[in-house]
């Protein structure tokens, strides 16, 4: 009980600097919409690995993910009834916030269940989510910064482009690598086939999302990828 209730403490005091200094450096700072939009996709991730290494199992942590939306959602909808609220957190729709809120805790909850309850391994479960996360805001900064070459193939609006995919390509890569390289368990050449494998499918399944499904869609590929390839390469 000592460890779920300090747990806790952890989560709400990494949310509560995390936010202060975000809406301060808002206030204060000139912030570019798009930069301000990944901060607080950058608060989000960061809080998944404060979740995974504050509770003592994955049964609790999935829970305290779940109860965790359960809790903000409702806060979020108070929050809504005010005119600047979406102008000041950059919202591109209504509901936009609440909504990925949903998305992403559950994806935190499934991504858990699956990596630490089935497989036993916290750093699985980071990698398929920090493949997508931190994947997924550089292709947002780059592609909307230098993304001069738009992608015109079947199924594609035209608006996402080479910079921003190949962005979201290496930066996935990187995250995939280095988390394995820290995990342990495989060579060097491994966690690098590994990384650049799971690397392209989160980025081809990015470029094939729409309206804002990739925060399920990515993840659930990068794991579905990255698991059955750290088991042939004999690192289970």
């Amino acid at each position: 009980m000592n460890l779920i209730l300090l747990g806790t403490v952890n989560l709400i005091v990494y949310f509560v600097i995390a936010v202060i200094v975000a809406f301060l450096g808002r206030i204060l700072l000139t912030i570019p919409e798009e930069v301000f939009r990944k901060i607080l996709h950058f608060i989000l991730l960061g809080s998944f690995y404060v979740l995974i290494i504050s509770y003592p199992t994955w049964q609790i942590t999935a829970l305290v993910a779940i109860v965790f939306e359960i809790i903000v959602y409702p806060i979020l909808l108070f929050f809504e009834r005010f005119k600047k609220y979406s102008e000041f957190t950059t919202e591109r729709k209504a509901g936009e916030l609440k909504h990925s809120l949903l998305l992403v805790y559950t994806m935190f909850a499934i991504v858990v269940a699956v990596c630490w309850g089935g497989f036993g391994d916290k750093y699985l479960a980071l990698a398929s989510l920090y493949a997508w996360g931190m994947g997924d805001a550089a292709a947002a900064l780059v592609g909307k910064k230098f993304g001069k070459h738009k992608i015109n193939a079947p199924r594609l609006d035209g608006k996402k482009s080479y910079e921003g995919t190949i962005s979201m390509f290496f930066v996935s890569c990187c995250c995939v690598f280095l988390i394995l390289m820290r995990r342990g368990g495989l060579s060097g050449i491994s966690c690098m086939i590994i990384a650049l494998l799971v690397g392209a499918v989160s980025a081809v399944s990015e470029l094939y999302s729409r309206n804002g499904n990739d925060t399920v869609i990515c993840p659930l590929f990068a794991m579905m990828t990255l698991l059955p390839l750290v088991y042939l390469f004999g690192g289970m």
